[in-house]
């Protein structure tokens, strides 16, 4: 009985706990594992900093006090009975430093409640191969990753619990701001004054259709009496056509080009939201919430498979295993796009190397294949991704260019037409190879040939000043100007959105009044610390501290002392600026009969009843007149229950139930009366329109001249 005792005991499968961050990824590891493992979730961090003080030790180091976060309690609680009844624990965090900090956070609060040896695992994705290596490798928390979390963390408290209750003294109550979003604050105000203050200028192009047989082609004007054309009026343009509509049109020139276009490497982050905004419409915030899905898992049939690679990096490095991978997919499928070896893309100076580029982690999952299995959303993000991987180890592309010039008196004008000659890595873009094989409408043509005009087309133009910052624009130049990483560009802008300091109008992102104010008190109060160069430079450091080259709080000290005399100097010299935005008005509360004030709140401006506290009636500002026949509402702003999204709707709804999804502006149409929107799409930038669908009347924004609206077309929103 004795030795059937010992036999059974040395049969026990000893038992191993997995800490993750979130349920969907532990959902998924724990398919891939067998018996005598347990995956749970941390929710994210279950320890940091208490909301309600600063809680960094400024005289001592600038140790910073942790807490179990509020709510968390009961989850840590489980986790500590979990790894009581474990024999090995494994903190499975994201590989990042914020995941470090997480696992470090766990381990400390894990160790003595426990006898199971606790270690750290990593993966770049979420596969059973990268899994079950993981398990088999644990290694140790990375003490200097830590420490740079810990330094981001305790900078970034610093300047918040110093600069927050300046803004409340001076600008507003309950007024924030941070390092990081502050800087690109700063980017995005310079730029609407830039737009602000641009001027536009008149200038003119002149177009020709040209036919040979039946086959009509348009060129543009490019050279007049042997230089580049300065169109400046309509006048000019009428006179070269009065001179040159009679002559004799010659082909002069037919030159061919062959231009070899590269594929681009795997997606970083910051790519990733930039190609997902420009070519999906998705903001920052929601590529990375559907990239979180694809990477944490997808039920594919009756398994559960994490499609990408970790969505938060800077490197477009590829493991030989997934070269293997793709190199036997393209072989297979388009063998004569396979370059003789793997194509190694270099990494981006001072780009962390612990992630590889985002890709597919099955090339045989091809977005067709498992599209029946995603939401519209999902597929979408994920084509771009896997044709982006897939066509960086294909051979390149070439395209086969045609130029023409035609001569008339003394004018010159030029077509280009171009096709793809070689598809290359084209063949597995969609959306790339469609639009590029587009060859128009372009006849044979040779030296010397005569051909005859048909119409002439002068148009009027104005300058483009700067155009305002997009997701993906502001997120290229935070990347270029080295501000923030991978995993803070989605949150850096989805902030200045919910603080209210910047608006989204027409994918543009727009300062409001409270966000500028706010800007030009920070920015003249602390230029040293307001500024790309400086914030940069701070992930620069924290770069070496996570090297182990620097010491964390030594960081810190160097910053922290100059800094905090700054604020208690503005604090103490600068004026205040509070209810220098509220206005009398000259609409009465319906409650008591007394002033409506116009006032600066938390989501933009109000009307408040100038009695408050006695009197807390409030309303919307209107900002039209309802165009309705027989209505005398008006248009105020209002929130959709579901997804909180801003439209303009009529103050006597539900009788009236107008509305609109461009926000009015205070100008009304000349032809029919209607209030007027600002729209924008990338042929004419930003224009006014008119809001009734009866009235074609539309014009720039730049020159407020009139524009055709079959010319215009319709704007991409």
């Amino acid at each position: 009985m004795a030795e059937k005792k010992t036999s059974s005991k040395k049969e026990k499968t000893p038992q191993t706990l997995i800490i993750v961050e979130s349920p969907a990824k532990a959902h998924t590891i724990e398919k891939y594992l067998g018996p005598g493992y347990t995956v749970k979730a941390s929710m994210g961090h279950l320890i940091d900093l208490p909301k309600s003080r600063m809680a960094i030790d400024t005289e001592h180091g600038f140790q910073p006090e942790y807490i179990t976060v509020r709510g968390r309690a009961k989850l840590l609680k489980e986790l500590q009975k979990d790894a009581k009844k474990s024999d090995y624990v494994l903190l499975a965090s994201d590989n990042d430093r914020e995941g470090e900090a997480i696992a470090w956070h766990l381990n400390n609060a894990l160790q003595d409640k426990t006898d199971a040896k606790i270690n750290r695992i990593v993966f770049n994705e979420i596969t059973p191969v990268a899994i079950k290596e993981a398990v088999k490798n644990p290694g140790e928390i990375v003490e200097a990753k830590v420490n740079a979390q810990k330094a981001r963390r305790v900078l970034d408290r610093l300047v918040g619990y110093n600069l927050s209750p300046l803004l409340w003294s001076k600008v507003k109550n309950g007024l924030s701001a941070g390092r990081v979003q502050s800087v690109a604050l700063r980017l995005i105000c310079e730029r609407e004054e830039e737009v602000e203050n641009f001027l536009p200028e008149e200038y003119w192009s002149l177009d020709a259709d040209f036919m040979k047989g039946k086959t009509k082609f348009t060129t543009q004007l490019v050279k007049y009496k042997g230089e580049n054309p300065e169109l400046k009026s309509e006048k000019t343009v009428n006179n070269i056509i009065e001179e040159i509509k009679n002559s004799e049109c010659t082909v002069s020139s037919v030159k061919q080009t062959e231009k070899t276009v590269r594929p681009k490497p795997p997606f970083t982050t910051s790519k990733l939201q930039q190609a997902s905004a420009n070519r999906l419409g998705f903001t920052s915030r929601k590529t990375m919430q559907i990239a979180q899905q694809l990477y944490e898992g997808i039920n594919i049939g009756s398994s559960r498979v994490g499609l990408i690679t970790y969505m938060r990096t800077d490197s477009v490095r590829i493991s030989q295993t997934a070269l293997d991978d793709v190199r036997s997919w393209i072989g297979k499928n388009y063998p004569e796009d396979l370059p003789a070896e793997a194509i190694i893309y270099s990494v981006g100076k001072g780009a962390q190397d612990a992630h590889e580029g985002i890709r597919p982690t099955y090339t045989e999952y091809t977005p067709d294949s498992i599209k029946e299995y995603l939401t519209r959303d999902q597929h979408r993000l994920y084509s771009i991704i896997w044709e982006r991987f897939v066509s960086s180890q294909m051979i390149n592309a070439k395209t086969l260019t045609t130029s023409v010039e035609i001569t008339a008196g003394d004018a010159v004008f030029r077509v280009s037409a171009s096709k793809i000659s070689e598809k290359g890595f084209y063949n597995v873009i969609r959306l790339l190879s469609s639009k590029e094989d587009k060859t128009g409408n372009l006849p044979s043509l040779k030296m010397g040939e005569k051909i005859t005009s048909d119409k002439f087309y002068p148009e009027q133009h104005f300058t483009q000043g700067p155009a305002r910052y997009t997701d993906a624009s502001i997120v290229r130049t935070l990347e270029e100007k080295g501000i923030g990483r991978p995993s803070t560009y989605a949150p850096i802008i989805s902030v200045l959105l919910d603080r209210y300091y910047v608006t989204r109008s027409n994918k543009q992102l727009v300062p409001t009044q409270l966000g500028r104010m706010i800007c030009k008190i920070l920015v003249e109060s602390f230029p040293e610390v307001i500024n790309e160069h400086f914030t940069a430079e701070v992930e620069n450091t924290l770069d070496k501290v996570e090297q182990d080259e620097l010491v964390w709080n030594d960081m810190i000290g160097e910053f922290y002392h100059p800094f905090k005399n700054r604020v208690d100097e503005v604090m103490k010299n600068v004026e205040s600026v509070k209810g220098s935005l509220d206005e009398e008005t000259d609409k009465v509360c319906e409650k008591c009969g007394h002033k409506m004030i116009k006032k600066l709140g938390r989501f933009g401006f109000f009307l408040a009843c100038s009695q408050f506290p006695e009197c807390r009636n409030t309303k919307s500002i209107p900002l039209a007149k309802c165009p309705m026949p027989g209505c005398n509402g008006e248009i105020v702003a209002r929130k959709s229950k579901g997804r909180g999204r801003e439209f303009y709707g009529c103050t006597n709804y539900p009788t009236c139930n107008f509305i609109s999804h461009f926000k009015p502006i205070d100008q009304y149409c000349p032809q029919c009366g209607w209030f007027l929107v600002e729209k924008f799409d990338k042929k004419n930038g930003s224009y006014k329109s008119c809001i009734n669908p009866d009235c074609d009347y539309l014009h720039s924004v730049e020159d407020s001249e009139k524009l055709d609206a079959k010319e215009t077309g319709g704007d991409e929103d």
